[in-house]
């Protein structure tokens, strides 16, 4: 199990207590709260001891915090990208600001993507399935143009193919 694979199983396990906390700090930097920190601390410290492959510190509290708003199970190959696609709305005019928006996610910074992802995991939450693997490794090399061009690439594919509801 890679180190990602196993903060994401330690985010399943956590109890609706634990979720609620890190609710509530949706939208706060990881040096806003001592509580917030400590309960973030308990969950990522102990995997980066043991790997220097585990998430970066800023990835996995994102992580965490989108997680915990919104806890859909670990589904692989079930990207966010994959899903916006298929959950698009079938009116013209709505599919194109959906699309819009994608687009408009797909140009923020790392530091500023967290209300757009919280957007778009509640819009597939129906589905019930996510890769949340997939969505930290991705994060996890956010700067880099070729990451966000194969989000781009999934969400467009399943239009392509006329998944799109």
């Amino acid at each position: 199990m890679t180190p990602t694979e196993q903060f994401i199983a330690t985010l399943e396990k956590l109890k609706a207590g634990d979720l609620g906390l890190l609710r509530t700090h949706a939208g706060q930097g990881l040096d806003e709260s001592l509580e917030g920190f400590d309960l973030f601390t308990g969950l990522w410290w102990p995997l980066r001891q043991k790997s220097q492959w585990a998430p970066r510190r800023e990835v996995a509290w994102l992580i965490a915090k989108l997680y915990a708003v919104c806890p859909i199970p670990q589904s692989k190959d079930d990207t966010l990208a994959r899903q916006l696609g298929r959950d698009q709305p079938p009116e013209k005019k709505a599919k194109e600001r959906f699309q819009q928006k994608f687009d408009g996610m797909l140009l923020l910074p790392l530091d500023k993507i967290e209300p757009a992802l919280q957007q778009a995991i509640r819009c597939i939450a129906d589905n019930k399935k996510l890769d949340w693997v997939s969505l930290t490794n991705d994060l996890s090399l956010w700067e880099r143009e070729n990451t966000r061009l194969k989000w781009a690439e999934q969400f467009l594919g399943i239009i392509e193919r006329g998944h799109s509801c």
